[in-house]
Formats: structure tokens, C-alpha cells, sequence
């Protein structure tokens, strides 16, 4: 049963008859969340599987009754299971939710709605998941933003399998990117219940200010609020709607607030970066943060942007020095980035040991550099830097600084409006960036390597738009996080698309020499995808990093509540599978 309703009415009868609403904390009123849309998920459609359970998590896509018109709850169940896919290995080999993680049936309701931050022309989702169990004597929320660029559901495997088996609310915000696309040709977006929707016909989730030009926008992108400099305050503000969300759930036990709810924030990736982004904002309504593998720009160590756009253009050739055969692409080879200036050498050897060698000089490990040849392989560094220059520079849709566009194309790979069976699926399919969902990342014309040389001097060069985009990053810097807060950074030794060594290790210096104590766990053959060691090749070699931020977690939890000690650092030594036929204990060493 699917109930709309402001909270602000039971929100105030509740606090009246306890402490009168004079005494409410100091949190946003209402008018910064739309009208929540509250939802039961019982009786074969739970929180945290939507009734899918391991079986289902593992079969195949769910499909919709009517594909152009799928329903709400059509529309969460897909989402669900494609942000399962997209972070975990739910593979038997892998050993999710046998020899680590949880798939269990929990029961209960969620309260979704669009948040909006002070000054920011574009919501953010945010989705309050609360077990029917929520635990009345150790009231927990678990704020988790999503990967990378995901939607609301994006770290559902991270958080949402912790959290939800032990009784904690879990908060959820898609930290202002998300799979809420925007159809240009079309005049159509994304609306609450994730439905496509014409303007003004429901409030939408993302709708671009300006919608000139033809194709795809999306809001991580194309939004002009570079969302990226308030992830902290997104997770902050998702914390404040789950207070809402558990007075309406339980009366009789609110008021909720944070000087009487424990709130703890957990994510990987993107979303990892910004739980360390608010764990620096002022005031005691956080307690603890685990960040895996977090995207975070601080101390010494240069921002994403920098790094893959220099990696777009050499690890295409320096994947040749290394032996690591790569899929045809449309990214430069070594002839290419040797005719274009890019590398040095007069044949693709010594171009390629070039590449290599100004890789390694930058800081690139060789354990990075072999994971990274997976990024390399999915093209994901032009993705990442042609979304994240138009996100800096705040660029419209059409106006991207080196000509990059967003569309539906067709056999031949030239735009075309998209279907309304594209468009159905956009939300729950997609991953936040382009391509993928039917949605392509169309280049400008000229060769590859002129396009991506475009994007690296949006970071190196002097021009209005270098100015523009370097703007826009300095914006994201982070800073140390408050004094006494307990955070344990886990990062895994082989990352190849977010390297600790330009991330997690620079923030843990930064934040020592302020005088934080930081605890950080390395660990060894783990590289960025868990969703990626699905892949047979890709399993033999890698470990995943989840059983750690779950780890971390329970250790997190046990100083909380118990009174135990916060974990130290830790240098986790962990064995490849290779040819044995799934992951045991043996594998997955944990740190005492």
C-alpha cells in the first residue's frame, strides 16, 4: 500500500505530547523535503531484497508487466536488483551471503523524498529504509550515499545489508547525481515513485534550468549545482529526514533527534568520499564513519579529475609494457599517442615503456596499474571525465567544453530520440554516468586522442573553461574531519580507478597532521568492482572489499555500544581464489 502525506502534523502532535515542539532540535523544517512518499514492503516484498532473496538477486533482470509503463513498484524492484549487481558479487563463488553479507527478509516501510540543500537549484533523493524490527533500545541510523553516481538505492549491499538484519534505519541519498535522466527530444524526467513524467504533471527529480540542444541530460552532469562540493551536507541532510521518517514510524518513542540516535555513515567509492566530507561538518550529530575506497581530493594528493584524464590518454599504451592485452577501443593506441604528442619513443615499445614509466613517476603502483587495465577496458576514464568536466564547469546540457554529448543512438552510432521503452528503464537500469541503459557518450568529432587531450587541458591548460572546471574542483577539497570522531578508512591495495595512494592515503595523512585519529585498512588483492570479481578471470585474481567494510563496521559498532576499542591499522594480507572453486575463510583474512 503506497500512502501520500506531509509528516509535519504527526511530527508535531508526537513532540507536543513529549517535550512540546519549542523543544525540537534545530533540523530543516519540512519545506526542505517534498511530500515524502511512504511505502509497506511486507509479505513477499521486503526492504532490503525487495522479495528477491539470494535466488532472485541471482536470476536474471526482473521484467516489467507492460514495458513502456512499468509500475512503482515494478520500477524498485529493478532498481534494487540492479544496484545489487552493480556493487556486489552475488555469484555461489563469490560467497555473498554464505561466507559473508546478508540477503535476510527484513519487513518494513520506506519514506522517500526529494531534499533540497540551501542554494542548490536541484534535489537530491533520499529514501529511508525502516525495519518493521528497528531496534528500540540501540536506535541506530546508517546514512550510506551511493556509489559512484548511482541512484538512491546505490548502496543498499553496502549499508542496507548491514544495517537492516540488525535493526538500524538506514538513510540512503543519491548525493545529487542519480539515474534520474532527463529526455531532452522528449520534454520528459524522472518523478518521485520513478515514473516518467512530463513536467508539471508530478514534481520532477531532476529538470534541467535549461534544455536547449537535443539528447540525454542527466543531473550528476548537467544539473549547474556541482554537486559534488555539498556530498557532506547531502549525507547530513539524509540523516535529518530519517529523525522525520522514525517519528512518524514510531510515535510512542520519539522524538528522535540526534543527541539521543546513534548515526553512523558508511559507503564506498563516491559515496565514500562523502561520508568523509561530513564527517568535517560542525556539530555532534555523527558518531562514527566507515569510508571504503573513497573518491576524496585532500592533503597532498590530486583529485580524480587529474588523475583520469591523464590516465585516459596513457594507460591505453602502457597496458602494452605490462603484457595486458586490452579489447579493441576507441582509445588512443601507442601509434595514436605517439603521433599526437602524447608519449615519446620511435616504436610502441618504447612508447609504451614511455606510458609506463610517467605512470609510475605520478605515483601509480604496479598493483593499481593492473587492476586499472579493467577501467581501461570499459572506457570508464572518458566517462568519468567528460561527466565530471561538465559537472565542474557547471555546463548546460549542450554547451559541454569539448563537445561531448549524451543520446540514444542507432545502429550506426548516431543520435536519435529515445523510445519510451529506454525511457521506462532509465531509473532502475541505469548507473548514474553514460554509457549504458541505452544511453551512449557521443564524442566530438576529430580522433579519440584530440577529445581526451580536450578533457586533460580542461585540467592543465589556461583557458576560460581550464579555469572553469578547476573552479568547480577546488570546491570539492576536503578538510580534516571533527575532533574525536571515529573513522576507519579501508582501501584496497589494488584499486586501479580510485588509487589509495591519490586518495585514502593522502586524506589519512592530512587528517593525522591535524591531530585526528584515523584507523586504515589496506587491503591486499582488492581492487575497485567488487560487482567485477563476478568475472571468472577477474575472480582468480581479486578479493572483495565488502567483508571489510562490513568488518569495519562490527567493529564500529562494538566501540559504540560496547565500549570496545576502534580498530588500529592494519595491513591485511588476503589469498586469491585462483583455481579453487569458491572463497573460504581462508581468503578473507580478517584483521584482529
Amino acid at each position: 500500500m503506497t500512502l501520500s502525506r506531509s509528516l509535519a502534523p504527526l511530527l508535531c502532535a508526537a513532540a507536543t505530547m513529549l517535550a512540546g515542539c519549542a523543544g525540537l532540535p534545530k533540523e530543516p523544517p519540512m519545506d526542505a523535503f517534498s511530500t515524502p512518499r511512504v511505502t509497506e514492503h511486507r509479505a513477499g516484498d521486503d526492504l532490503l531484497t525487495a522479495g528477491l532473496g539470494l535466488a532472485g538477486l541471482r536470476a536474471a533482470t526482473p521484467a516489467f508487466a507492460v514495458a513502456e509503463h512499468p509500475t512503482p513498484a515494478e520500477l524498485r524492484r529493478r532498481a534494487i536488483w540492479s544496484n545489487w549487481h552493480g556493487i556486489a558479487d552475488l555469484t555461489p563463488a563469490g560467497g555473498y551471503g554464505t561466507l559473508y553479507g546478508s540477503t535476510a527478509d527484513v519487513p518494513g516501510r520506506e519514506y522517500a523524498t526529494l531534499a533540497r540543500l540551501p542554494g542548490a537549484s536541484q534535489p537530491h533523493r533520499v529514501t529511508v529504509q525502516v525495519p518493521d524490527a528497528f531496534d528500540a533500545k540501540r536506535r541506530c541510523i546508517l546514512v550510506a550515499p551511493a556509489s559512484g553516481s548511482r541512484g538512491v538505492y546505490g548502496a543498499i549491499s553496502v549499508a542496507g545489508a548491514w544495517g537492516l538484519p540488525r535493526g538500524c534505519a538506514v538513510a540512503y541519498t543519491d548525493k545529487g547525481a542519480g539515474t534520474d535522466y532527463f529526455d531532452l527530444d522528449a520534454g520528459q524526467g524522472v518523478a518521485l515513485d520513478g515514473t516518467v513524467q512530463a513536467p508539471g504533471a508530478a514534481p520532477l527529480a531532476f529538470e534541467p534550468a535549461s534544455r536547449t540542444g537535443r539528447g540525454i541530460a542527466f543531473k550528476h552532469a548537467h544539473s549547474g549545482d556541482n554537486p559534488e562540493k555539498d556530498w557532506g551536507r547531502h549525507v547530513k541532510q539524509a540523516a535529518e529526514f530519517a529523525l522525520h521518517a522514525l517519528d512518524d514510524a514510531f510515535p510512542a518513542q520519539a522524538p528522535f533527534r540526534f543527541d539521543n540516535t546513534t548515526v553512523m555513515a558508511v559507503a564506498i567509492s563516491n559515496g565514500g568520499g562523502a561520508v568523509l566530507r561530513a564527517a568535517e561538518l560542525d556539530g555532534d550529530w555523527l558518531d562514527a564513519v566507515v569510508a571504503g575506497e573513497p573518491n576524496v581530493y585532500a592533503g597532498d594528493g590530486p583529485p580524480l579529475y587529474d588523475v583520469a584524464t591523464e590516465a585516459a590518454l596513457l594507460m591505453p599504451c602502457a597496458m602494452a609494457h605490462l603484457k595486458i592485452p586490452l579489447p579493441p577501443t576507441a582509445a588512443p593506441t601507442c601509434a595514436d599517442a605517439g603521433t599526437a604528442g602524447i608519449v615519446d619513443g620511435a616504436t610502441d615499445a618504447d612508447r609504451a615503456r614511455n606510458a609506463y614509466e610517467r605512470l609510475k613517476a605520478r605515483g601509480w603502483t604496479d598493483e593499481a596499474l593492473g587492476a586499472g587495465s579493467l577501467s581501461t577496458a570499459f572506457d570508464l576514464w572518458k566517462a568519468v571525465a567528460a561527466t565530471y568536466a561538465s559537472a565542474y564547469g557547471r555546463y548546460a546540457p549542450d554547451a559541454h567544453p569539448c563537445g561531448f554529448r549524451f543520446a540514444a543512438v542507432d545502429a550506426a552510432g548516431a543520435a536519435r530520440p529515445a523510445t519510451a521503452l529506454e525511457r521506462a528503464a532509465w531509473w532502475s537500469d541505469a548507473s548514474g554516468i553514460p554509457p549504458g541503459a541505452g544511453v551512449s557518450l557521443l564524442p566530438p568529432s576529430g580522433t579519440s586522442a584530440d577529445a581526451l587531450r580536450c578533457l586533460r587541458t580542461l585540467w592543465t591548460g589556461d583557458s576560460d573553461a581550464a579555469r572553469r572546471v578547476r573552479a568547480g574542483i577546488a570546491e570539492t577539497r576536503a578538510s580534516a574531519p571533527r575532533p574525536g570522531l571515529p573513522i576507519t578508512v579501508v582501501h584496497g591495495v589494488n584499486d586501479g580507478l580510485v588509487p589509495a595512494a591519490f586518495t585514502s592515503a593522502p586524506y589519512v595523512a592530512m587528517a593525522r597532521a591535524a591531530g585526528r585519529d584515523v584507523a586504515y585498512w589496506r587491503v591486499a588483492n582488492a581492487q575497485h568492482f567488487d560487482a567485477f570479481v563476478a568475472l571468472p578471470p577477474v575472480g582468480a585474481r581479486y578479493v572483495p572489499l565488502l567483508p571489510y567494510v562490513y568488518a569495519a563496521l562490527d567493529r564500529t559498532w562494538a566501540h559504540l555500544y560496547d565500549g570496545a576499542p576502534m580498530p588500529v591499522d592494519a595491513d591485511i594480507a588476503t589469498v586469491p581464489r585462483g583455481a579453487d572453486p569458491a572463497l573460504t575463510e581462508r581468503n578473507l583474512p580478517m584483521p584482529r
